[in-house]
């Protein structure tokens, strides 16, 4: 199916489907309306109502590393030599675009986040690098010693941060909902409760919510100083989530307060002699170790979540098959399955497992996930090693395809197929799912068709 922009095949599509891609980074570098050069690695991203019938759409840049002065974009960034952030576009429903410029900057591994009904995207950093710690295991075969990357960064990171559509973000970071390898969140305004996902990936990771000290749908925004908690399940110390677990499993949960969701008083874990105290795996653990000694309970991996009409869904892509023999750190993932959904029930504080994969021919290791309609399928992300689709969840726990990754390059012509599919989500009137491939040559496609036909 050709790509409206040049004619070439990047997706596969159902019959009655079209798209357009823009934001191309495999080619000539892309200059933005405020003379930023567009970062790669495309990830979570929101869709808002914008002006004349268009769309703002925010995007995260998961961005790792530091380099002097190295930020992008203009303006005073949170950290200048950090590398993440966000930029907005202003498109229409068939991925024209109008406008585009950097919102945040100088921040580092902005994964996914959430759309929040007042009108912003809450970021989230999937780290706790900073020069309060050593480096991350990115640093390859590097001792836990190592202070390369982070001996640059000028602030702690592991935060997240708000961004209004259309506008840019305060640059603050929201220190009470901690300071972890943050994911996603969704946000539920009858209880005025914001959810969080972990992603840690070598380790068990926590369901988390702030209750923050004001309410956003009056305010017009998230403030600090709230409170923290960890999922646990009643009745059961640390259960084991990760592991398989029987069809429609249900559990009754309760929340285990998080004392001190970031260190210090300012978010800075101690140093000694100009050097942190801190590896990475040990500041990594530092949040969740609070929960789990009181009971949180083990999940693998939680990366996207939505909220609609009372539950949050959420996806934990290593989740499922044999328990992990060890609390980490696990090299290739804590986790030895292909994939989970969760549903938590907020009035009745009840988690049921929507779906478990079976195997990578159904689902291979879902990421971020969107909803069009309360009546339709989950959309979810696979982020696996070989072919990766655009998945569609019935609510009766059926899996069907949507979209099909076959992206080549530009030059070369050589397959893109295994890179990950990240960020859906729909147009305010749900009419055109939005979504990026993940990669250093990031892209981005606006896919629009007869949804209801679908389900979704």
């Amino acid at each position: 199916m050709p790509d409206l922009r040049d004619g070439k095949v990047r997706l596969h599509l159902p019959s009655g489907f079209e798209y357009r891609s823009f934001h191309d980074n495999d080619g000539p570098p892309i200059t933005l309306d405020d003379g930023t050069v567009l970062p790669g690695r495309h990830d979570g991203m929101a869709a808002f109502r914008g002006p004349d019938g268009k769309v703002w759409l925010i995007r995260n840049h998961e961005v790792n590393g530091s380099a002097i002065n190295g930020a992008f974009g203009p303006g005073t960034p949170y950290d200048s030599s950090a590398l993440g952030g966000t930029t907005t576009t202003l498109v229409d429903g068939e991925g024209n675009v109008y406008d585009s410029f950097t919102s945040l900057n100088g921040t580092q591994m902005n994964c996914m986040g959430g759309r929040m009904p007042w009108g912003s995207w809450i970021t989230c950093e999937e780290t706790i690098n900073g020069p309060d710690v050593f480096d991350d295991f990115t640093r390859g075969v590097a001792p836990p010693t190592t202070y390369i990357q982070n001996a640059r960064l000028t602030q702690p990171h592991g935060f997240i941060f708000e961004v209004p559509a259309g506008g840019q973000s305060n640059r603050q970071p929201i220190r009470s909902a901690g300071r972890f390898a943050h994911e996603a969140v969704a946000y539920d305004p009858v209880g005025n409760v914001l959810y969080l996902t972990e992603d840690n990936f070598g380790f068990p990771s926590g369901f988390y919510r702030y209750m923050p000290p004001n309410n956003p749908m009056v305010d017009g925004h998230l403030a600090d100083g709230g409170s923290l908690q960890m999922l646990a399940v009643v009745g059961t110390p640390n259960a084991n989530l990760a592991a398989a677990q029987p069809a429609g499993a249900t559990y009754e949960v309760t929340w285990v307060d998080i004392p001190d969701p970031f260190p210090g008083a300012d978010g800075h874990f101690p140093t000694a002699d100009g050097l942190p105290t801190f590896t990475n795996d040990e500041a990594i653990r530092w949040v969740g170790d609070q929960g789990r000694d009181q009971g949180a309970a083990y999940f693998s991996r939680i990366e996207g979540c939505v909220y609609d009409d009372g539950v949050v869904y959420f996806c934990c892509t290593q989740g499922g098959g044999p328990a992990e023999t060890s609390l980490g750190p696990i090299g290739d993932g804590y986790g030895n399955g292909t994939g989970q959904i969760w549903a938590y029930r907020t009035a009745e504080q009840v988690l049921e497992l929507v779906f478990e994969s079976p195997g990578v021919s159904s689902l291979d290791l879902p990421d971020n996930v969107a909803i069009r309609s309360g009546r339709g399928a989950l959309v979810l992300c696979e982020d696996g090693p070989g072919d990766n689709y655009l998945r569609g969840l019935t609510t009766d726990g059926q899996i069907f395809d949507i979209a099909l990754n076959r992206l080549r390059r530009n030059a070369t012509n050589v397959p893109r197929f295994g890179e990950e599919f990240a960020g859906a989500t729909f147009s305010p009137r749900g009419a055109t799912l939005y979504v990026n491939i993940q990669a250093s040559d990031g892209i981005t496609f606006a896919i629009w068709g007869p949804w209801a036909a679908l389900g979704v």
